[in-house]
């Protein structure tokens, strides 16, 4: 199962209010999810009253192979580089694994 961190759009109409889940793909936006992780209220001024996020959760679920949304790795950024700057560095250090094994195959070959 392919897991996803994004947002699931609550609220009325043009006052959207959103949770933070961690989703299958496969479901639609407003569907059912694993596990909520926090909310964001894009409405509020304050960063502690727009954006709530268990970031140990959220650390848990990357953990196990789930990915971020571009809207969920900016809201993280904002509160928690660390996890964000973590999951760039792992994918530098993937690219560069795997331009090694390309020369080495090319030249082998």
């Amino acid at each position: 199962m392919a897991l996803k961190i994004r947002l699931r759009q609550q609220g009325r109409n043009n006052r959207p209010f959103y949770r933070v889940v961690v989703a299958d793909v496969r479901s639609p936006r407003d569907g059912k999810y694993v596990e909520a992780l926090g909310w964001y209220n894009p409405f509020e001024e304050e960063l502690d009253k727009m954006l709530s996020i268990k970031l140990d959760r959220i650390q848990h679920w990357l953990d196990q192979g789930a990915q971020l949304t571009e809207k969920t790795e900016t809201l993280i950024s904002k509160v928690a580089p660390s996890i964000v700057r973590k999951l760039v560095e792992k994918e530098v250090a993937h690219r560069a694994k795997m331009t090694t094994k390309r020369k080495a195959r090319n030249k082998a070959a």
